[in-house]
């Protein structure tokens, strides 16, 4: 996963989305209810992930806490930046 992060959040539907910009097409794939990622249609990778409820999900916005469906190498992400 490479790329410019992009965060989108809808304050009225309280739905926050996570992309890595990337021209490939995607996918989403629901987690359950209220947690959806989102796959390149080529690799397979994940690209995304959309949250409903966010805001409802978390007790205070300056300390937020979400377990991800996946894992992030942020080190991984590093060495292709440098």
């Amino acid at each position: 996963m490479k790329g410019q992060m992009e965060i989108y959040y809808d304050e009225e539907g309280d739905y926050l989305e996570i992309f890595i910009k990337d021209p490939s097409p995607n996918y989403g794939e629901d987690i359950n209810d209220e947690v959806t990622i989102f796959r390149d249609e080529r690799t397979e990778e994940v690209v995304g992930i959309a949250i409903q409820d966010f805001k409802k999900r978390t007790k205070n916005l300056k300390d937020i806490s979400v377990n991800l469906p996946f894992s992030v190498n942020f080190e991984e992400i590093h060495k292709h930046q440098a």
